[in-house]
């Protein structure tokens, strides 16, 4: 049965950044880093990954004289993970549905 997961999303790391990115307006590189609980360099990839597909936005400033980068989900960001979600409830629910047929 073909699914209509998004493979970019099927990265734990990448679902990870995009499902907390997408409960607030941005954050800092740092916060999302210690959330995922991953270094710097693999955050960086998956934030390059989804940046490319256009699912977040990368922003680099400073705090006084310090260098800070902020990444933010864009619509279409919070858009492929709301589906990559509703896929997953789906798959959920027919599996459920099929095996309380075979209990």
């Amino acid at each position: 049965m073909p699914t209509a997961l998004d493979p970019l999303l099927q990265h734990a790391t990448r679902l990870t950044v995009l499902a907390f990115l997408g409960a607030c307006r941005e954050a800092e590189f740092a916060a999302v880093r210690d959330h995922c609980e991953v270094s710097d360099s693999v955050l960086s990839k998956a934030a390059t990954a989804l940046e490319e597909a256009g699912y977040l936005v990368v922003k680099k400033g400073y705090v006084g004289k310090r260098p800070r980068t902020w990444l933010a989900a864009t619509r279409e960001g919070r858009a492929a993970l709301a589906a990559h979600l509703a896929e997953l409830q789906r798959l959920v629910a027919a599996a459920e549905a099929a095996g309380a047929q075979h209990a």
